[in-house]
């Protein structure tokens, strides 16, 4: 679709994308205001909120009650989530842990490799999520695969990983609420944790792969709507 083509909202979506870019804004920094942008692009402030609305539904900017549009974590982004996505299914999800088994091991192994000392810290914060119940949302924290893919020091390996979380987010929640024993998630975690941080690559590849089997084996004995039951 050229330019010419779109709505004069999916238009000043574009241009407000490029103001992150050209500003340099960070996911966390704070947008101008609708009657701002309204005033830049001499356009009338409902339009504006329309096309904040379009970026929000991909995770580029964030609406806080109260206190203004902030700059997403979908703005540093290359595939970004169909908020219209149907309900999570069986297959769905099991198309998301198939996909992750095949990158996030290697990606561990890589991890232990590297060990990106700006990303360890945050990694073993990250270990810890796993004691939390599933959100709608997993913007809240670092999750800790992502910031496993971090300490690889491959800042397109982090997104690669983020991105394929984001963009099945509502699979990804469903993971959480099948693989819901928190206790042994949390353990095997600080397994992988231990072997990125002694640097012993096999082992955060295979345990990375096995928590990731033990996942893909609690999916296949949960039950689904729609299923007929657990299989």
């Amino acid at each position: 679709m050229s330019r010419s083509e779109q709505s004069l909202s999916e238009r000043l979506a574009d241009d407000i994308v490029e103001i992150i870019r050209a500003e340099g804004l960070a996911p966390g920094d704070a947008l101008a205001s609708s009657r701002e942008l309204a005033r830049r692009f001499e356009v009338t402030t409902p339009t504006v909120r329309e096309a904040l609305r379009r970026l929000e539904a991909t995770g580029v900017v964030e609406f806080r009650h109260g206190s203004g549009t902030y700059v997403g974590p979908g703005s540093e982004r290359r595939l970004l989530a169909n908020p219209h996505l149907p309900r999570s299914t069986r297959a769905s999800v099991l198309q998301l842990v198939e996909a992750r088994l095949v990158i996030e091991p290697a990606v561990a192994a890589e991890a232990a490799r590297t060990r990106a000392p700006e990303a360890l810290g945050q990694l073993e914060t990250a270990a810890s999520n796993a004691l939390y119940p599933p959100e709608e949302s997993l913007r809240r924290s670092v999750h800790f695969h992502v910031a496993l893919a971090a300490a690889s020091g491959n800042p397109l390996l982090r997104e690669t990983v983020e991105a394929l979380l984001q963009v099945r987010a509502r699979d990804q929640i469903e993971i959480r609420h099948r693989y819901n024993d928190r206790e042994r998630d949390h353990a095997e975690h600080l397994e992988i944790l231990t072997a990125v941080r002694e640097g012993d690559a096999d082992a955060a590849e295979r345990l990375t792969r096995d928590h990731l089997h033990a996942i893909r084996d609690a999916v296949l004995r949960a039950d689904f709507p729609g299923s007929g039951g657990a299989r």
